[in-house]
C-alpha cells in the first residue's frame, strides 16, 4: 500500500468522527501550550538575566572590591603597617595599577552612598552612586527625552535618576509611600530642585530640621561640638538638581530604576566637605577613629579586552589579594537555577499533556473496535501487517501535529497577554516576563507528535493482532 493511500484513508478516518477527534485535539493543545507557555516563563527570566548582565559590561565585566581581615571599618593606623596589609581597599592607586595590568580595557571606580532627599512635603532615600564620565557612559543608559549625563563642571550635584526613584519618597505627615496610595509624589525629577541630606545620622539625631546652606558650605561641625544633653547639629542641606531619568514607568523594572547616578568627583568634593574632619560613612578609619588617609571606593568597574582573558584578569586581581566577581561566573551560577526552574515548569505542563496522550490511546482503541471489520477486510485482500501498524500509527501522529501546531498558536496568544496585562517589573524583572523563541515552537510541535505517535503504538499493535476471520464474521 502505497503511503499516498495511508495518508487519505488516516485524514478520511479522522473526518468521519469529528468530535471524537476534535475533543483528542483540545487535549494535546491544552498540553502543548501548557508547556510552552511555562517554559516561557523561564525563558523570560532568563533573557532579563542577560540583559541585566549586558548593561553591566557583559562577559567582559569584572567588579572588584576591597577584603577587610581585621576588624570592619578599621584600615590600621599609618604606624600600623600590618593593619594596612591585611586590610585590601579600592583607592586610587589601584585603579592606576589596575589600568596598567595585561588585557585590561578600563578601570573604573565606583562609590556607593545612601542620602536623604527632600523636597516639600516629601522626603525619600536616595541610592547614590558615583561615577567617573568614562564608567558613566559605558553604562549606556537608556534616559527620557531632554536627558542627558550629569556635568561634572556644573556649580551643583547633577543626579540621573532611576525611574522607580519616586517610589522611595513618601510624604511627612503620614509615612505613605506610592506602594500605599497607588499615586506618584508631586515631584517633577526633570524639573524640580531637591535638597539633598548627606549627614543622616545628624538630620535624623536633630529632629529632622536640617538647616539650609550652599552646596560650598562647610560642615556644621563634629560630634565633639555638640554640648551635653543638646540635640546635635542639624546638617546642612544641599540643592541638587536632575539631569536626566532613565526611561520607563514606576512600576517598569530594570537594573538601574531605584539608583541614583551622579559625577564621582563633585559627589566626593561634597562629601569631604560635609564631613570634615570626621569618618565619611562607608569609609574605613584608623583604630582611633580618625579619617582613614586615603579615599576609598566601594568598588572598581574592570573591562577586559576579551572574554578569553576574563579568567586569567580575575585570577590576578585576586592575587593581589581583591574579592573579584565576573558577569561570566554570575552567567554559569544563574544558568543552572533557571534550568531547575525551567525543569520544574515543563514538568508541571508535562503532566498535561500525558493526560492528552492518555486521550489519544483511547481514542485509537475505540476507533479500533470500531473499525474491526474494515481492519479484517485490509488483511484478507493482502495488506500488510506493516501497513496496518503505519495506519493507525499515523492516525495518531495527525492528532499530535494538529494539537501541537494549534497549541503554539494559542501559547503565542498568551504570551502576548501575559506580557500586555502582567508588568515584569512587578516581579522585579526587566523586559518581557514571557519569551517564546522559535526553536521552541519546533521542539514542542515535534514533542506532540513524537507523543501522539507513542500513545498510538499499542492501539495499532492491538490492530495487527486480530484475527482476519474474526474480524470479518463481526458486527
Amino acid at each position: 500500500m502505497r503511503w499516498s493511500d495511508l495518508l487519505r484513508m488516516s485524514i478520511s478516518s479522522l473526518k468521519r468522527r469529528k468530535l471524537r477527534t476534535f475533543l483528542t485535539v483540545l487535549g494535546v493543545v491544552i498540553g502543548t501550550a501548557s508547556i510552552v507557555v511555562m517554559i516561557s516563563l523561564g525563558l523570560g527570566l532568563q533573557e532579563s538575566m542577560y540583559a541585566e548582565v549586558e548593561a553591566n559590561g557583559g562577559t567582559t565585566g569584572i567588579t572588584v572590591t576591597g577584603r577587610q581581615d581585621g576588624a570592619m571599618g578599621h584600615g590600621g593606623s599609618s604606624g600600623n603597617s600590618s593593619g594596612e596589609e591585611k586590610n585590601k581597599y579600592v583607592t586610587d592607586e589601584l585603579i592606576e595599577e589596575l589600568r596598567t595590568l595585561e588585557h585590561v580595557k578600563s578601570a573604573e571606580p565606583v562609590l556607593n552612598i545612601s542620602a536623604v532627599a527632600l523636597k516639600g512635603r516629601y522626603e525619600g532615600s536616595l541610592e547614590l552612586c558615583g561615577m567617573t564620565q568614562d564608567g558613566l557612559r559605558s553604562l549606556n543608559l537608556d534616559l527620557e527625552e531632554g536627558g542627558k549625563l550629569p556635568d561634572k563642571d556644573s556649580a551643583q550635584l547633577e543626579l540621573v535618576y532611576g525611574n522607580a526613584v519616586l517610589a522611595n519618597f513618601y510624604e511627612k505627615g503620614n509615612g505613605k509611600t506610592y506602594w500605599d496610595t497607588g499615586e506618584a509624589p508631586d515631584i517633577d525629577l526633570k524639573q524640580d530642585t531637591l535638597f539633598l541630606i548627606l549627614d543622616q545620622d545628624s538630620y535624623y539625631q536633630s529632629g529632622n530640621t536640617p538647616q539650609t546652606g550652599a552646596a560650598d558650605s562647610e560642615s556644621s561641625g563634629s560630634g565633639s561640638e555638640v554640648q551635653a544633653g543638646k540635640a546635635p547639629a542639624a546638617p546642612k542641606k544641599y540643592v541638587v538638581k536632575g539631569s536626566g531619568v532613565v526611561a520607563g514607568g514606576m512600576d517598569s523594572y530594570n537594573m538601574d530604576s531605584f539608583k541614583v547616578y551622579c559625577d564621582l568627583d563633585k559627589l566626593r568634593e561634597y562629601l569631604k566637605k560635609e564631613f570634615r574632619g570626621r569618618v565619611i560613612p562607608g569609609q574605613p578609619s584608623t583604630k582611633s577613629g580618625k579619617p582613614y588617609s586615603k579615599f576609598v571606593y566601594s568598588s572598581a568597574k574592570v573591562q577586559a579586552d576579551d572574554m578569553e582573558h576574563v579568567e586569567e584578569l580575575s585570577g590576578t586581581i585576586r592575587s593581589m589579594g581583591y574579592n573579584v566577581e565576573t558577569n561570566a561566573e554570575y552567567i554559569d551560577s544563574m544558568k543552572k537555577q533557571f534550568a531547575m526552574v525551567q525543569a520544574v515548569l515543563g514538568g508541571i505542563g508535562a503532566v498535561s499533556l500525558l493526560v492528552a496522550a492518555i486521550g489519544i490511546a483511547n481514542t485509537m482503541m475505540m476507533s479500533i473496535y470500531e473499525r474491526t471489520k474494515e481492519i479484517g477486510v485490509m488483511k484478507v485482500i493482502g495488506c500488510g501487517l506493516k501497513n496496518i501498524r503505519q495506519l493507525f500509527l499515523m492516525e495518531a501522529a495527525f492528532i499530535g501535529l494538529a494539537g501541537g501546531m494549534i497549541g503554539n498558536l494559542l501559547s503565542l496568544t498568551l504570551s502576548v497577554v501575559i506580557n500586555v496585562f502582567v508588568s515584569g517589573g512587578s516581579m522585579g524583572i526587566s523586559g518581557n516576563l514571557s519569551f517564546i523563541p522559535v526553536w521552541l515552537l519546533f521542539i514542542s510541535t515535534a514533542f506532540a507528535v513524537l507523543v501522539g505517535t507513542a500513545a498510538g503504538y499499542f492501539p495499532a499493535r492491538r490492530a495487527m493482532a486480530l484475527s482476519p476471520l474474526e474480524a470479518i464474521r463481526s458486527q
